[in-house]
Protein backbone atom coordinates (compact mmCIF):
# COMPACT_ATOMS: atom_id res chain seq x y z
CA UNK A 1 0.00 0.00 0.00
CA UNK A 2 2.74 1.79 -0.10
CA UNK A 3 2.06 5.39 -1.63
CA UNK A 4 -1.90 5.00 -0.97
CA UNK A 5 -4.18 7.82 1.24
CA UNK A 6 -5.67 7.09 4.11
CA UNK A 7 -7.68 3.67 4.15
CA UNK A 8 -11.16 4.46 3.39
CA UNK A 9 -13.43 3.88 6.44
CA UNK A 10 -17.04 1.74 6.21
CA UNK A 11 -19.82 3.53 6.45
CA UNK A 12 -20.53 1.98 9.89
CA UNK A 13 -20.81 4.32 13.26
CA UNK A 14 -19.24 1.70 15.58
CA UNK A 15 -15.87 -0.73 14.88
CA UNK A 16 -14.94 -3.76 16.89
CA UNK A 17 -10.90 -3.54 17.76
CA UNK A 18 -10.18 -5.77 15.16
CA UNK A 19 -11.37 -4.25 12.85
CA UNK A 20 -9.61 -0.70 14.09
CA UNK A 21 -6.30 -2.45 13.90
CA UNK A 22 -6.95 -3.51 10.45
CA UNK A 23 -8.17 -0.37 9.28
CA UNK A 24 -5.18 1.85 10.76
CA UNK A 25 -2.33 -1.14 10.37
CA UNK A 26 -1.52 -1.64 13.90
CA UNK A 27 -2.10 -4.63 16.29
CA UNK A 28 -4.87 -4.56 18.67
CA UNK A 29 -2.36 -3.97 21.29
CA UNK A 30 -1.19 -0.72 19.94
CA UNK A 31 -5.05 0.73 20.22
CA UNK A 32 -5.24 0.07 23.24
CA UNK A 33 -1.64 1.14 24.69
CA UNK A 34 -2.61 4.67 22.46
CA UNK A 35 -5.89 4.86 24.64
CA UNK A 36 -3.80 5.28 27.61
CA UNK A 37 -1.52 7.67 26.31
CA UNK A 38 -4.24 9.86 24.12
CA UNK A 39 -7.20 11.02 26.08
CA UNK A 40 -9.22 11.57 22.63
CA UNK A 41 -9.80 7.87 22.21
CA UNK A 42 -12.43 6.34 24.42
CA UNK A 43 -13.89 3.41 22.98
CA UNK A 44 -17.37 2.29 24.70
CA UNK A 45 -17.76 -1.15 25.84
CA UNK A 46 -20.48 -3.76 25.31
CA UNK A 47 -21.79 -5.89 28.41
CA UNK A 48 -19.03 -8.16 27.65
CA UNK A 49 -16.79 -5.68 28.01
CA UNK A 50 -15.54 -5.89 23.90
CA UNK A 51 -14.88 -2.42 22.87
CA UNK A 52 -16.45 -0.86 20.39
CA UNK A 53 -14.64 2.43 18.60
CA UNK A 54 -16.96 5.31 17.20
CA UNK A 55 -16.14 6.50 13.79
CA UNK A 56 -14.53 10.10 15.76
CA UNK A 57 -12.01 7.50 17.48
CA UNK A 58 -10.92 5.71 14.55
CA UNK A 59 -10.37 8.81 12.63
CA UNK A 60 -8.24 10.20 15.90
CA UNK A 61 -6.05 6.93 15.46
CA UNK A 62 -5.02 7.53 12.28
CA UNK A 63 -4.02 10.98 12.46
CA UNK A 64 -2.13 9.78 15.88
CA UNK A 65 -0.54 6.80 13.60
CA UNK A 66 0.42 9.42 10.96
CA UNK A 67 2.03 11.70 13.65
CA UNK A 68 4.28 9.27 15.03
CA UNK A 69 5.09 6.97 12.73
CA UNK A 70 5.01 9.09 9.28
CA UNK A 71 5.86 12.69 10.98
CA UNK A 72 8.10 10.76 13.71
CA UNK A 73 6.29 12.28 16.86
CA UNK A 74 7.26 11.08 20.20
CA UNK A 75 3.77 10.19 21.92
CA UNK A 76 4.25 13.79 24.11
CA UNK A 77 4.67 16.05 20.69
CA UNK A 78 1.40 14.23 19.10
CA UNK A 79 0.09 14.87 22.54
CA UNK A 80 0.82 18.42 22.27
CA UNK A 81 0.20 18.44 18.91
CA UNK A 82 -3.65 17.05 19.12
CA UNK A 83 -4.25 19.51 21.88
CA UNK A 84 -3.31 22.03 19.17
CA UNK A 85 -1.75 25.16 20.40
CA UNK A 86 -2.03 27.19 23.34
CA UNK A 87 -4.84 29.96 23.69
CA UNK A 88 -4.09 33.40 22.99
CA UNK A 89 -3.13 35.88 26.57
CA UNK A 90 -6.49 37.46 25.26
CA UNK A 91 -8.39 34.17 25.93
CA UNK A 92 -9.01 33.88 22.44
CA UNK A 93 -7.80 30.35 20.63
CA UNK A 94 -5.05 30.84 17.81
CA UNK A 95 -5.93 29.69 14.32
CA UNK A 96 -4.71 26.35 13.63
CA UNK A 97 -3.28 25.09 10.18
CA UNK A 98 -5.79 22.25 9.08
CA UNK A 99 -3.90 20.09 6.61
CA UNK A 100 -5.45 17.93 4.06
CA UNK A 101 -5.18 14.11 5.10
CA UNK A 102 -3.16 14.07 1.98
CA UNK A 103 -0.40 16.52 3.26
CA UNK A 104 2.72 14.58 4.30
CA UNK A 105 4.11 17.52 6.66
CA UNK A 106 3.49 21.32 7.89
CA UNK A 107 6.51 22.55 5.54
CA UNK A 108 5.12 20.59 2.45
CA UNK A 109 1.46 22.53 3.12
CA UNK A 110 3.29 25.70 4.07
CA UNK A 111 5.18 25.00 0.93
CA UNK A 112 2.14 24.67 -1.14
CA UNK A 113 0.21 27.89 0.23
CA UNK A 114 2.99 29.85 -0.62
CA UNK A 115 2.78 29.08 -4.36
CA UNK A 116 -1.17 29.29 -4.51
CA UNK A 117 -0.86 32.78 -2.77
CA UNK A 118 2.10 33.80 -5.36
CA UNK A 119 -0.38 32.36 -8.10
CA UNK A 120 -3.16 34.64 -6.88
CA UNK A 121 -1.27 37.78 -6.15
CA UNK A 122 -0.08 37.65 -9.85
CA UNK A 123 -3.57 37.15 -10.81
CA UNK A 124 -4.23 40.24 -8.70
CA UNK A 125 -1.83 42.43 -10.30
Amino acid sequence: MAGSGPPELPDKLYFKIGEVARIVGVKPYVLRYWETEFSIIRPGKTRSRHRLYRRRDVEALLEIKRLLHHERYTIEGAKRHLKGPAKASAGEPRPQLHLPLGERTYRNALVRLRQDLQALYALLR
